[in-house]
């Protein structure tokens, strides 16, 4: 379970003279164990930043979160123990293999060589990955490095997953395979966390949705309860009304 308290975040402004900018202003929600959550929110909504500050990469300014209920800040090494994370940045090492990614964060995880082949070939069959497991990653198609950077992100078996935009770029045949993954996932009784800007995506996916909008939760709740507090028929329309703008909206 990942609980995320009040958390705030500013960044300097542009300018000497120029105030900070607030990218995420008293954010808070859980995400559940066995449960997908989604982050939904137009472009530059403070999406990436409330993840980041989830998995350790940032520090929040107020607040706090826990993994698991245990506090962040007290031990992150711990907390990070207990995370999988694609970030936004998929960079994979090119000169090494699929599989050689995957062992390396294996490996630096502390798991042994036995454990390490297990859990790559329980990855590679899950994701569908055997195809391209050998190759050199260098030349990978969007897809491929995606699952590839998924696979060395679970290698140690997480029971909490952080994706962000895990589908940005693909195509519809690798989409549809990823979306089966991640409801594997949920069934194996993780808690599962990932952003979009893409409506299908959220519909499609997710047990709950977390709305944020200018740096803000406008809105939290399972899609039917989105639709009955806006008033609004389908989520895209709960959605434009929850926001204040279209801006940024993939229906």
């Amino acid at each position: 379970m990942i609980t995320a308290e009040h958390l705030r975040k500013t960044f300097p402004g542009k300018g000497k003279d120029s105030t900070r900018v607030v990218a995420v202003d008293d954010v808070g929600f859980t995400a559940h164990d066995g449960q997908i959550t989604g982050l939904l929110g137009p472009n530059g909504a403070g999406k990436t930043t409330t993840l980041r500050m989830l998995y350790t990469l940032m520090a929040p300014e107020q607040g706090r979160v826990l993994i698991d209920g245990r506090d962040v800040a007290a031990d992150p090494a711990a907390a990070r123990r207990a995370l999988g994370v694609l970030p936004d940045a998929r960079g994979v090492y090119k000169r090494l293999t699929a599989r050689e990614n995957i062992r390396y964060f294996g490996e630096l995880h502390g798991l042994s060589r036995a454990d390490i082949e297990q859990r790559t070939q329980a990855l590679s069959q899950a994701l569908q990955m055997d195809d391209f497991l050998d190759r050199q990653t260098e030349g990978f198609s969007q897809g491929q490095r995606t699952k590839t950077a998924i696979a060395r992100a679970l290698v140690h078996d997480p029971r909490n997953v952080i994706l962000d935009e895990p589908t940005n770029g693909l195509d519809v045949m690798t989409t549809r395979g990823l979306r089966g993954f991640l409801k594997q996932l949920r069934d194996e009784g993780r808690c599962v966390i990932f952003s979009s800007h893409i409506m299908q995506e959220v519909a499609a996916l997710c047990d709950r949705i977390v709305v944020i909008a200018h740096g803000k939760v406008v809105a939290q709740g399972t899609s039917d309860e989105l639709r009955a507090q806006t008033g609004e028929d389908n989520l895209e329309e709960a959605f434009v009304k929850l926001i204040g703008s279209e801006e940024g909206l993939h229906a």
